[in-house]
């Protein structure tokens, strides 16, 4: 599953070593509207809702109430010259229900144009968590 190979450790090498986890993460707009304490993320394929919850919590300390992942299937469509069907990847997506949006939007700095752009996200308070679906 890894796609790093790490150096060995070996005892007196002085060497400052950072293990970065195997997986990736993607912050994107969901296409039909949810609650604002509801946010959507593109992950690699290879994770479960208990590795997406303890990315969030364990990297970037963010209160995770419920995270609910699945596949989206990648559009397929006929090559234009040849006439074959040409599909693409598949991705997997999760939803993570938050606390607070506004801890989101201060752990991830490096992005804050992005969450600028979801204006229709931003809460300044806590939300109240309410059932909701996803269609």
């Amino acid at each position: 599953m890894s796609t790093r190979w790490y150096p060995l450790y070996q005892k007196g090498n002085p060497q400052l070593r950072v293990f970065l986890p195997n997986f990736w993460m993607k912050l994107v707009k969901p296409k039909f509207s949810q609650p604002p304490n509801v946010v959507k993320f593109k992950v690699s394929m290879e994770m479960t809702k208990r590795d997406v919850r303890n990315y969030l919590e364990k990297i970037y300390k963010i209160p995770v109430v419920e995270v609910r992942t699945q596949i989206e299937l990648g559009p397929t469509k006929r090559e234009p010259l040849k006439g074959y069907i040409v599909k693409d990847e598949d991705v997997k997506v999760a939803y993570v229900v938050l606390v607070n949006y506004q801890l989101l939007h201060e752990s991830f700095l490096p992005i804050t144009n992005l969450l600028d752009n979801l204006s229709h996200y931003i809460v300044m308070s806590p939300v109240h968590i309410m059932p909701y679906y996803i269609y």
